[in-house]
């Protein structure tokens, strides 16, 4: 049991790595913000780990890219809207990618452009609701595009490593 612990321990440390470094590191700025690769770290990690220690990898990686990346305005929204994206993967099936995460795509990316949008309204334009409605259809694009980038990252490595990591999680 604890070889099967410190297995996943390891696996939350290396994707909170990961989502750090493909956040703050691989993303081009956009709008407000920046578009990022690290959201499909996190659809991985969501469908490999249980639901802990993948919202934590997101939250933790996610939001110290905001921090070191001169995003920190950013960082409460961003610790709480990718510890929520965790939650809408599952890592119960026998493969990272598979229908029911797929589907796990839909709520990710409107938690991305309402979440975002809704933090941007209430904190950045000072609830002044022309200037957030202009605000949020200025930026959906944007998140948008940032959740396909990482639907794709996700799609593509998680269909390439699903044998590994699953055998390697195996007790």
């Amino acid at each position: 049991m604890t070889d099967i612990r410190t297995r996943r321990l390891a696996l939350s440390g290396l994707f909170c790595a990961l989502i750090y470094i493909f956040t703050a590191f691989v993303h081009i700025p956009t709008g407000l913000g920046y578009t990022h690769a690290g959201d499909g770290f996190i659809y991985l990690a969501a469908s490999t780990l249980p639901a802990l220690p993948a919202a934590a990898a997101g939250a933790v990686g996610a939001g110290l890219a905001d921090l070191t990346s001169g995003m920190a305005v950013w960082l409460p929204a961003t610790v709480v809207l990718k510890a929520l994206t965790a939650l809408c993967f599952s890592s119960r099936s026998e493969k990272i990618v598979c229908r029911r995460n797929l589907l796990g795509l839909i709520p990710a990316l409107l938690l991305n452009v309402f979440g975002y949008s809704f933090y941007e309204a209430a904190i950045m334009t000072g609830g002044s609701l022309s200037a957030a409605f202009g605000s949020a259809i200025a930026q959906a694009p944007f998140y948008t595009v940032q959740t396909l980038i990482g639907a794709a990252v996700y799609i593509s490595l998680g269909k390439a490593l699903s044998p590994f990591i699953r055998r390697s999680l195996q007790t």
